[in-house]
């Protein structure tokens, strides 16, 4: 918040969310794989709340932890010897908490195909010192 104490503007708001777009490529090795040769869905959902928390630190540049992943759908198995894309965007502001979305996509390493994999929507919120919610402006 401002030091005059009004709210910051909406368009302020929008160019920290803009701002604050984290994107993360990670390629799919074996080590990361189910016995079906795809991406382990637990480590999927790993390198998003990673991506969600970089993206959410870079809005606000506090302290945060996750709280809730509001629901994954997993679209489409990433197998191994691809590349996968997260792209994680702040969609909510609060008072202490923040939404982010995440999404992954697959992209073949040899060609130039590319598709939307999976979907996540992650809660984060602010906390001080004590560990207490705070404001995430």
């Amino acid at each position: 918040m401002p030091a005059n104490g009004s709210k910051l503007s909406d368009d302020v708001i929008k160019q920290r969310i803009n701002a604050s777009e984290a994107r993360v490529f990670k390629a799919i090795f074996p080590s990361n794989t189910n016995h079906h040769n795809t991406l382990f869905g637990g480590d999927a959902l790993a390198w998003m709340d990673e991506t969600a928390f970089i993206a959410a630190t870079r809005f606000c540049r506090k302290t945060l932890v996750t709280v809730s992943s509001d629901r994954i759908d997993f679209k489409k198995a990433i197998p191994a010897g691809h590349l996968a894309e997260l792209i994680a965007r702040v969609v909510s502001v609060g008072n202490t908490s923040l939404k982010v979305e995440v999404n992954i996509y697959l992209e073949d390493m040899y060609t130039e195909h590319r598709e939307h994999a999976i979907r996540g929507v992650f809660t984060l919120v602010a906390i001080d010192e004590h560990r207490k919610p705070t404001t995430v402006l």
